[in-house]
């Protein structure tokens, strides 16, 4: 579901910060130290005395040996085969199929079924209605060499999921990316939206923020189309000569307010099962309050040519040839949307491995099956590499392996529209997962390129040494080397010099986007997105071009990144599986959360110094001096200086965070001596119950001010920047909205959780030195 159009470290991502632009999902950042896969030591197996090591290191070089990408290519051509989104025959066809593949493996495998609101089109009108006329085709055509592209009965319409109703004709203003920084240009250009439809283009922001930016300033429709600069032929030769997006693509995706909650809108908070209260529709407060349509940059085109007024900004200047100006008139459109607001069947396929020492341990692992069209890239490229992973587990099962804990494999369904399958799932299973979640691995879609990986920062060792396990198939480095290596190249300065002297290579915060974020951000599991990418961008992220077609000729084409990436997260669900003391490590968290309580201290000393300088510009009649009198520009307000806020708490919680994880990794370190046969010792069992618990002590019941579903105080997805992450988030969007007493007490919050988080590592840390003794 990531969409595109999101830096990370190295330009290779789609994570969809919708981002939305090319599918990203996939990198987040990565790893490498040198020498090969086959090369490491025993001893760098963390939480695995020297003799499991042996074994294990055993196990999974048998593992790794075992995923076909044959079989990857023809998973793919089966489930891609017809478009599968909620609610479609093909969907449950696919979920039926699935489970059972996980079945015939030798898997315990069950089909979940959940019923969420999912709307789709019942009428869609866009019209040019002055100065001259045009109606918008508003879908995509066959192309001839793509066998899939013709299934228009059962395709989707271009739309956004849980739009507005509404039949609209008003001015068009062009709002450029639609974000709270686009509304403060224009308001200084003498622009209003208010009463106006907006057209902007996607990316730089997750589709949703769009709208309900465009909505609080009161304009009564939003149109967003995929602009060729972005992800068209600026970008390179479109489909099907290329892998970019035709003037006739279009990027269909959801506009729910999930930055508040995903999950079904009509039962907030709670599995959606048969006898579930539901909300009524007027009462759901996720669902957009006004009309959103996507389109093509084709059908874009005669709207923003018609445009005139100021000249837009160069950095709002797409790819198209005309002049971008930003209204309003003299052009007026005609909008109008109207929504089947049906209740649509989820099936979430569950399959499972019982564990033979801790049964009511859970590894979860998943990626989802539904898709907006056939769904190639997005979905099933990662999907694919999770079922040879579950076929290669139960190979080894055969040949006598059984893993400690329970591992449970996951095929969501309804991520596309918000998550639905994964959260309804959590929600449901919410004490279960409270009592016996271990971890959750994440993947959603694969490419071809660098790995990355993000998530919970008490795995970001452990992902690093897994990862210097797996050769990279185009290089033979280690994944973790590559990884290291294009950081080196294609990161700032600061990621540069981590990657050459940091012991581990930094995996990034989540925000959304993905099937993580119920697990994370709601239930406190901890968390990791995996995936690789960055050397095969494209233009067809939820069109009916993303297909079997497009990515056996632009993706992965040999499949041997999925291959890599079965290797790579089928070893890392095996060693947490097998793990004798739980592989999490806390230095790397305190590091981070002090990075993170830094860039809070300068967010708030950054702006006043702003302040400050603005308004000496104010007082010395800076702006009215250079404003163009052909093209005036309003002088900014004048705003108050921000207070000293009261981060002394939190730099005493920090602290002792860190003085926590040092003194555990002490611990860890004697227990490992000896070859580590302390860590042998059932008494272990006593350290990791408290383990587990550690991500949830960054949660807090009450969740986050407005929006109570987000409980993790450390990482959420921004209000405004909808999949891209806030770190810190409470605090930090206090201080970003100016909410000065609120921030005050939401640091205050902050450093009781840092402090709760320190308590948990100081009990895990006597509980492992007394099954040391």
């Amino acid at each position: 579901m990531e969409e595109a159009g999101v830096t990370v470290h190295f330009p290779f991502f789609h994570i969809d910060s919708s981002l939305q632009l090319i599918p990203m999902r996939h990198l987040i950042i990565a790893l490498l130290a040198a020498g090969s896969a086959a090369t490491a030591a025993v001893t760098d197996m963390r939480g695995y005395s020297d003799a499991a090591a042996r074994t294990e290191r055993e196990w999974e070089s048998k593992f790794r040996a075992i995923p076909e990408p044959q079989r990857m290519r023809s998973a793919m051509q089966r489930l891609a085969a017809r478009p599968h989104h909620v609610g479609s025959p093909y969907d449950k066809d696919n979920a039926e199929w699935i489970a059972a593949q996980f079945r015939s493996y030798g898997w315990d495998a069950q089909i979940e079924r959940f019923d969420v609101l999912f709307p789709t089109p019942k009428e869609r009108v866009l019209e040019l209605v002055a100065p001259t006329t045009f109606r918008a085709r508003l879908e995509e055509p066959t192309i001839s060499q793509d066998p899939t592209s013709d299934q228009h009965a059962e395709q989707l319409p271009t739309y956004n999921a849980y739009s507005g109703e509404g039949d609209v004709t008003a001015p068009l203003v062009y709002v450029n990316y639609g974000l709270p920084s686009d509304y403060e240009e224009l308001e200084r250009r003498g622009v209003s939206v208010k009463g106006a439809i907006v057209i902007a283009r996607y990316g730089m922001s997750w589709r949703g923020i769009k709208p309900k930016v465009a909505a609080e300033h009161g304009a009564v429709g939003t149109i967003i189309y995929s602009d060729p600069r972005d992800d068209g032929y600026q970008q390179g030769e479109v489909f099907p000569q290329g892998a970019w997006r035709n003037p006739n693509g279009v990027q269909r995706g959801s506009v729910m307010d999930m930055p508040v909650h995903p999950g079904d809108p009509l039962t907030p908070g709670i599995g959606a099962t048969p006898d579930a209260k539901r909300l009524a529709i007027k009462d759901a407060d996720v669902i957009m309050k006004i009309p959103v349509l996507p389109i093509s940059y084709g059908d874009a085109q005669p709207l923003l040519a018609a445009l005139k007024g100021p000249v837009a900004p160069e950095s709002w200047r797409g790819g198209l040839p005309i002049s971008y100006r930003m209204g309003p008139g003299p052009a007026r459109v005609h909008l109008k949307m109207t929504f089947n607001w049906d209740t649509k069947p989820l099936y979430d396929v569950i399959a499972k491995l019982r564990g033979s020492t801790y049964p009511d341990e859970w590894v979860v692992r998943g990626n989802h099956h539904d898709a907006w069209v056939n769904g190639a890239e997005d979905p099933i490229s990662g999907l694919v590499p999770e079922l040879e992973e579950a076929r290669a587990l139960a190979e080894l099962v055969k040949q006598g392996w059984r893993p400690k804990r329970t591992i449970v494999y996951a095929a969501w369904d309804g991520e596309e529209p918000a998550l639905l399958g994964s959260t309804e799932w959590v929600e449901a299973h919410g004490d279960e997962l409270a009592k016996y979640a271990v971890a959750y691995l994440n993947t959603d879609s694969n490419g071809r390129g660098f790995f990355g990986a993000g998530g919970s920062h008490t795995l970001e060792k452990f992902v690093n040494e897994v990862i210097k396990d797996v050769d990279d198939p185009e290089t033979k480095l280690t994944v973790w080397k590559r990884a290291q290596l294009a950081t080196i190249r294609y990161g700032a300065a600061d990621d540069r010099k981590d990657a050459r002297t940091r012991g581990d290579l930094r995996i990034e915060a989540l925000g959304s986007g993905s099937d993580f974020t119920p697990f994370l951000q709601h239930a406190g599991v901890a968390t990791l997105n995996l995936g690789f990418g960055g050397e095969d961008g494209g233009g067809i992220y939820h069109s009916i071009y993303d297909d079997f077609y497009w990515f056996t000729h632009f993706s992965d084409t040999s499949f041997v990144y999925g291959r890599a990436l079965a290797q790579t997260v089928g070893s890392m669900v095996m060693r947490l599986a097998d793990a004798e003391l739980l592989p999490f490590a806390f230095t790397n968290l305190a590091e981070t959360a002090k990075r993170y309580l830094t860039e809070l201290e300068r967010l708030r000393d950054t702006p006043a110094e702003q302040i400050a300088e603005r308004a000496r510009q104010l007082d010395e009649g800076v702006f009215s001096a250079t404003s163009d009198p052909r093209e005036p520009t309003l002088a900014p307000k004048r705003e108050t200086a921000p207070p000293y806020l009261n981060f002394a708490e939190l730099r005493n919680a920090a602290d002792a965070l860190q003085q926590a994880a040092d003194d555990y990794e002490k611990s860890v370190q004697r227990a490992s001596e000896n070859g580590g046969a302390a860590l042998a010792r059932a008494s272990v069992s006593a350290v990791n119950a408290k383990l587990v618990q550690a991500e949830r002590a960054m949660t807090a019941a009450g969740g986050l001010p407005g929006r109570s579903w987000y409980r993790h105080l450390l990482y959420a997805p921004g209000l405004y920047t909808g999949y891209g992450v806030k770190t810190m988030p409470a605090a930090r969007e206090a201080m970003e909205q100016g909410k000065w007493d609120d921030a005050n007490a939401e640091l205050a919050r902050l450093a009781a959780v840092l402090q709760a988080e320190a308590a948990v590592i100081r009990s895990a840390r006597g509980a492992l030195d007394a099954a040391a003794r």
